[in-house]
């Protein structure tokens, strides 16, 4: 099968708008987390998140277009739109060679929640002709096939907060297999409004420090009390060794494996197993690599910590041969469906740029999580291979492993 490279990236969340504003803010160890302001919060339980900002749709669409894509579809689109630009694709590409995976966890559940109460106040007349292919999360990829003219293969996962993850490898299974030679992967999500904050509330999942935003996404920490939602979006531009090498384009890493499993277990609940078994099979097909960082799923829940640490140590052998991990969700906040692209992108400039971002907010000590998080404070380090890992509810997991390119 060809061997697979990343040539180009994209990404935008609470922190930044670009992938070298949000990279270096995450390793800085800024937070995106604040009170919500994309809907009025006041009667909620929960009143935090970490939104984009100051973003402007028309930056990547006709105005006129702006109505008929969800939010989680126009931040997809800027994302992509940086990828594309980094990658230096140019007209000389097989558009028909050219495909696109896209993921989310939800899709345009502030659109869905729009249009239910139009419904049921003002009657069915009175919804939007735009509110179905607006809020289908399949349209996250039809509309970057639009912008970006590609024709190829267009998939989508919808795999909860593993989804983000599993399009890296749905791309790099179809380049693979000579499905195409390019993937444009995309990963978006926004469901900060009611419904999504009121009903992971009413879970129990989401962190309650209303009032120390900046502190309330504390992953491995003992005080932990649940994730922050994020939104944002990640892209990255997959392709063969060939395709890249034949156009002189720049490999930022080689993907050498990636793995999949299903807890089988209950369907907010992980296990330690499942997590694991995804981890043994992306290593496995990695060749047993000596990973040198890993971007944990880190959700800051007590059972993800807990049960992560745990599979981490299984895999390495223990505590002492485990690489350094981090999770940056302290930063950006828990993103869903694109946590796995953005963190698989964070991965990547990691090694790059030779510094490992850190766990902010973890602080005291939990017997459960004894691993090194790089608490605090980023670490300058040689990273070779690096590994990023995404969990969902209904117990699917994914696991992503990139290494430096060599000839």
């Amino acid at each position: 099968m060809r061997r697979v490279v990343v040539t180009g990236l994209g990404m935008i969340n609470g922190v930044g708008h670009d992938k070298e504003t949000s990279f270096d803010a995450i390793v800085r160890g800024e937070c995106g987390i604040d009170t919500i302001t994309l809907f009025d919060p006041e009667k909620f339980s929960v009143k935090i998140a970490s939104e984009v900002k100051d973003f402007d749709p028309t930056t990547v669409m006709d105005a006129k277009e702006v109505k008929k894509a969800d939010r989680f579809i126009q931040l997809g689109l800027k994302a992509a739109s940086e990828a594309m630009a980094d990658a230096k694709i140019g007209d000389e590409i097989d558009r028909e060679r050219f495909g696109v995976s896209s993921a989310s966890g939800i899709g345009g559940l502030s659109t869905i929640e729009k249009n239910s109460v139009i419904c049921n106040t003002r009657g069915s007349r009175r919804i939007s002709p735009f509110f179905i292919p607006s809020s289908l999360v399949n349209m996250l990829g039809g509309f970057v096939s639009i912008y970006q003219n590609l024709k190829g293969p267009n998939l989508s996962s919808v795999t909860a907060c593993a989804a983000g993850t599993h399009a890296i490898g749905e791309a790099a299974k179809t380049i693979m297999v000579d499905g195409a030679d390019q993937m444009l992967v995309v990963g978006a999500e926004s469901a900060i409004c009611g419904a999504g904050v009121g009903g992971f509330a009413a879970m129990k999942a989401l962190s309650t420090r209303n009032d120390d935003p900046k502190t309330s996404s504390r992953p491995f920490d003992k005080d932990r009390d649940g994730f922050v939602m994020g939104e944002g979006a990640g892209a990255l531009v997959l392709e063969s060794l060939e395709s890249a090498q034949s156009r002189g384009a720049k490999i930022y890493a080689e993907l050498i494996g990636f793995g999949e499993s299903g807890d089988a277990n209950h369907i907010t609940t992980p296990t330690m197993d499942g997590p694991l078994r995804a981890m043994k099979a992306a290593y496995r097909m990695a060749g047993e690599p000596k990973v040198d960082y890993v971007n944990a799923h880190g959700t800051s829940t007590a059972i993800n910590d807990k049960n992560e640490t745990a599979a981490l140590k299984t895999l390495f052998g223990d505590k002492e041969q485990c690489p350094p991990v981090s999770s940056t969700k302290g930063q950006i906040g828990h993103c869903l469906g694109a946590a796995g692209s953005m963190e698989a992108i964070i991965s990547i400039m990691a090694m790059e740029k030779g510094i490992i971002p850190p766990t902010i907010n973890q602080i005291t000590p939990d017997e459960n999580c004894d691993l090194d998080y790089v608490p605090g404070t980023a670490r300058e380090a040689v990273l070779d291979v690096v590994m990023s890992n995404s969990f969902g509810f209904g117990g699917t997991n994914g696991v992503v492993i990139f290494k430096k390119f060599t000839d």
